[in-house]
């Protein structure tokens, strides 16, 4: 392995997203060595989004809080992900924004595949009440948000909350792994 360290801070504390930030860095960036750290920072937006909107502005709030956060330029990447629903023409849905913001001041935003929501779900979230809470009512979980998630429940563990946004994550990086295609002139 390389003895360059690439530094990414991740806008939650939560562990499936620093989690997700890790493996799709290390992923990317196989000859670095990749070191993750959290900071808590603020979305700006409802604790649950309910359209695309705000949900995108949410990761993006975030990982603009880490690079201020950051005065020393620490880090090379600010990572946020934001996880939001809405009602779509196929039904209501489940998905995340994924920000990644470098020193120089770029700023991608990507997005994870929906997840299929059931109506009765829908509702509750239309009422005011998170997803994960929810979801660890009617599944009789505990802090589902930091584990599987309701795409882990909802697939029976086929894929993860990690494993989205793991997914997301290395599709947002895609500017990043080729700059010299998506930002210096071309012909």
């Amino acid at each position: 392995m390389s003895s360059v360290v690439i530094r990414v801070l991740v806008g939650s504390t939560n562990p499936v997203k620093k989690g997700a930030a890790m493996k799709a860095f290390a992923k990317a960036f196989p000859d670095h060595a990749i070191h993750c750290e959290d900071l808590n920072a603020p979305s700006g937006v409802a604790d649950q989004p309910m359209n695309e909107q705000d949900t995108k502005l949410g990761a993006q709030n975030r990982a603009t809080y880490c690079a201020h956060f950051d005065s020393q330029q620490k880090y090379d990447y600010y990572v946020a992900m934001e996880g939001g629903v809405d009602y779509f023409d196929e039904g209501p849905a489940t998905y995340a924004y994924i920000t990644v913001r470098n020193q120089e001041g770029r700023m991608i935003t990507g997005r994870t595949a929906n997840l299929p929501l059931p109506q009765f779900v829908y509702q509750r979230l239309e009422q005011g009440e998170e997803l994960a809470h929810v979801m660890d009512d009617i599944f009789n979980q505990h802090n589902i948000r930091q584990k599987g998630g309701a795409i882990g429940v909802l697939t029976n563990h086929i894929e993860t909350r990690e494993s989205v946004y793991m997914q997301g994550l290395v599709l947002a990086l895609a500017p990043f792994l080729h700059s010299e295609m998506f930002y210096e002139s071309s012909v």
